[in-house]
């Protein structure tokens, strides 16, 4: 993993808009991966809705939407 964020890091730097926005959109996958884990693991330890979307910086209800159905997974 740490050769991908090397490539990542290395994308994001470049002059290059495509390899750029393709670092830009790994990095949100990575978030949007990240959220996902945090956000469950602060469920399973009893944190409110409202207590994650507070240290997230967003409503309340857009973090319940986002997280409270299953993804199908």
């Amino acid at each position: 993993m740490h050769g991908e964020n090397d490539d990542i890091t290395t994308a994001a730097a470049s002059t290059d808009p495509a390899q750029g926005l393709a670092a830009v959109r790994a990095l949100r996958t990575l978030a949007d991966r990240l959220e996902e884990v945090q956000v469950g693991n602060a469920r399973e330890q009893g944190w409110s809705w409202q207590a994650i979307a507070e240290v997230l910086g967003i409503s309340r209800q857009a973090v319940h939407q986002k997280h409270s159905t299953p993804k199908g997974h």
